[in-house]
């Protein structure tokens, strides 16, 4: 059975089948969020939200405001993966489980400050715990 899982290099965090995916703008200082589903061997972006525009964040004509953020569903098919930079010169994502919210480093003891993470399916069965191997960062 597939699950969305946190990976960076080596190190595997097994998520579950829906995520919340929050990140501070860093230009904007805003947060945008989304919500990501597993959908077979794939990740289904079913809801975004910003809480303001600007810099690149400007919400589709559909987008509704409510809550404080504009809220609207991305026309994107499904996924194969989600890559993110973790750099410690801007705000960490974070990635949120059945409520349970943690930032990358969280999820994955022993993360460098520097690498890349994807989010993508695997397998319930071959995602261990989070290991504490170490992992090559590359450098631009």
């Amino acid at each position: 059975m597939n699950v969305i899982c946190l990976v960076a290099g080596l190190l595997v965090a097994p998520l579950g089948e829906a995520i919340t995916l929050q990140w501070t703008h860093s230009v904007q200082k805003t947060l945008w969020a989304e919500d990501y589903q597993l959908a077979g061997d794939r990740l289904l972006l079913t809801s975004a939200r910003v809480t303001a525009t600007g810099a690149g964040m400007e919400p589709p004509p559909d987008a509704v405001y409510r809550d404080g953020a504009w809220h609207y569903r991305p026309a994107l098919p499904p996924l194969p993966s989600v890559q993110m930079r973790h750099s410690p010169y801007v705000t960490p994502y974070t990635v949120c489980r059945a409520g349970d919210c943690r930032t990358p480093a969280q999820w994955l003891p022993g993360l460098p400050a520097e690498a890349i993470l994807e989010l993508r399916p695997c397998d319930k069965n071959d995602a261990t715990a989070p290991s504490t191997a170490k992992v090559a960062t590359m450098r631009p």
